[in-house]
């Protein structure tokens, strides 16, 4: 009898795990991801690598169903309802990763792309899609109208002196109590009305303050040109303000955007500035925030964006495709917004070891089209580098050098060698607590500044905005 009870105890303990167990529609045919894995993996005969926490409670409804001809069918239709995916290793290994919404193939690029390039085809009707497109961009970034500019003039510190340029840090208010803090290089003599470069930067450690950066920055000062060096949204000084996580928010995106248009404002205004030459370079997340602000602000003349184009790539953070601009107008890309600084100068220098590889292929030959539509398809330019990687190094920034001298009309034999060689050894590598606007500490930090991110989704939240919208 009492053998009888324990039996029946273990099964009243185990029934819901018999029914979970079960294969039928009262229980939608749910299988673990482990276990569907690793059928597909006996199935096809592939091998896929995955951490034990990535399948941990996960789940495949109808999983049975979901099996095809193919492993490629097969994995798409399973991992597709629980958001992830798997990137090809070798002729049969794959490794299990998260959905990437920003990471399409390059096959689904190119045809995403061609959709949209069937929207128009003289310079009337690719107007009327920018027409369409530029005010769908700033709603979708929540700047319709724009917050209004805050009473205050900008922070600057004391003027360093070198070899052929000066170096002054600058802290612009955007929102009460934010700052975008930057370095601005000019020339140390000039006369009359100069261009502008803006330099917004990528993910790359140490950002303005990297020697790559100082190095861009103060050659186009040396060749006559004033080049501003600004901050990611809570990354460099900004951290002063927010926590490093901070960045990976959907408001990065817009911080930053509203940052340039208020940069572009402070140096308009300044007398030596010449507004027919403005210009905008960045690399890897700088490049897809140069591109935007190309598309969005008619100000700008000029941009050179560096590997960072692609159509099958629409940003890996938030600060590039955190907002739903992508989605404007039925859907876009960035290579169409790329598109939208037409007929203005424009340079894409991309590489073969990152998602800009292509470039020459398909993605070129497209803004080609566009520029051709005014008669100017050779305004676009592209410096294909196959042979090297996801970075701002020498041949990228002789590249930029060249454009932007070619185009604002600049001296770039005052960066030359005898030999005609691009040199930058006359530039000065300052250190990091030099190019801080708020003392080595923070100490200078205004005391109104606001801090944390929920206090800046207040501030935009309830800040007043502009008249007029600002396209």
């Amino acid at each position: 009898m009492r053998r009888y009870k324990v039996y029946v105890l273990l099964c009243f303990m185990l029934l819901p795990l018999m029914i979970w167990a079960q294969q039928d529609t009262d229980h939608d045919y749910r299988r673990s991801l482990k276990d569907v894995l690793d059928e597909i993996q006996t199935r096809y005969h592939v091998k896929i690598k995955y951490a034990d926490d990535q399948v941990k409670d996960k789940y495949v409804n109808y999983a049975d169903w979901r099996f095809r001809n193919t492993v490629e069918e097969t994995l798409t239709n399973v991992l597709a309802p629980v958001d992830m995916k798997v990137n090809k290793t070798g002729p049969a290994a794959y490794k299990l990763k998260d959905y990437e919404y920003n990471v399409w193939s390059v096959e689904d690029g190119w045809a995403k792309l061609d959709s949209i390039a069937k929207l128009y085809h003289d310079v009337n009707s690719w107007e009327q899609r920018k027409v369409i497109l530029r005010p769908e961009l700033y709603k979708a970034l929540d700047l319709s109208p724009l917050p209004a500019k805050p009473d205050s003039k900008p922070i600057i510190t004391a003027k360093r002196i070198y070899n052929g340029y000066t170096v002054e840090n600058i802290a612009i208010e955007i929102l009460p109590g934010l700052y975008i803090n930057g370095s601005l290089y000019k020339p140390l003599h000039f006369k009359g009305k100069i261009p502008v470069m803006l330099s917004p930067d990528g993910h790359w450690d140490k950002q303005r303050y990297r020697a790559d950066c100082q190095l861009r920055c103060a050659s186009l000062a040396r060749m006559g040109c004033m080049a501003y060096s600004y901050d990611l949204f809570a990354w460099g000084e900004s951290l002063l303000q927010f926590k490093s996580e901070d960045h990976r928010t959907s408001i990065a995106q817009v911080v930053q955007t509203l940052g340039a248009i208020r940069i572009i404002d402070y140096l308009l205004s300044l007398k030596e500035t010449d507004p027919a030459r403005l210009g905008i370079s960045g690399g890897s997340g700088g490049g897809s925030h140069t591109v935007l602000m190309a598309a969005i602000d008619p100000r700008i003349k000029l941009s050179a964006p560096v590997v960072s184009v692609s159509s099958y790539f629409y940003g890996g953070c938030p600060c590039e495709s955190g907002m739903p601009i992508h989605m404007c107008d039925g859907g876009t890309d960035n290579v169409e917004l790329a598109a939208m600084a037409a007929p203005n100068p424009q340079l894409l220098i991309t590489d073969g070891k990152d998602w800009t590889a292509h470039m020459p292929e398909h993605d070129f030959p497209y803004l080609q089209k566009v520029y051709g539509y005014y008669g100017k398809s050779n305004q676009v330019e592209n410096v294909h580098l196959p042979n090297e990687g996801h970075d701002y190094g020498p041949s990228k920034r002789n590249a930029l050098y060249k454009f932007v001298a070619k185009n604002f009309k600049l001296d770039i034999s005052k960066i030359e060698d005898k030999g005609g060689n691009i040199d930058e050894s006359e530039v000065t590598i300052e250190k990091e607590p030099l190019m801080y606007v708020f003392g080595d500490h923070g100490q200078y930090l205004p005391k109104d500044a606001l801090h944390g991110y929920a206090n800046l989704l207040h501030v935009f939240a309830s800040a007043p905005r502009e008249k007029n919208p600002a396209y």
